[in-house]
């Protein structure tokens, strides 16, 4: 794999979005990506805002 062809703004989204997948816990991109705004961790894992209200009105954050 050719590394130079990857920025890290992708990397960090992938990883974002890995991490969403794998837990779908959005705090847990929030710290990662060191937000304090949700609505701006929103954006990384690639879900809707309808979405990640449904889902972060199940949860404690």
């Amino acid at each position: 794999m050719d590394l130079t062809s990857y920025g890290t703004h992708s990397m960090r989204r992938t990883k974002a979005t890995l991490i969403y997948k794998k837990t779908k816990n959005l705090r847990a991109v929030q710290i990662f990506h060191g937000h304090t705004n949700l609505e701006s961790t929103v954006r990384y894992p690639g879900i809707e805002v309808d979405d990640v209200l449904e889902i972060s009105e199940t949860m404690d954050i």
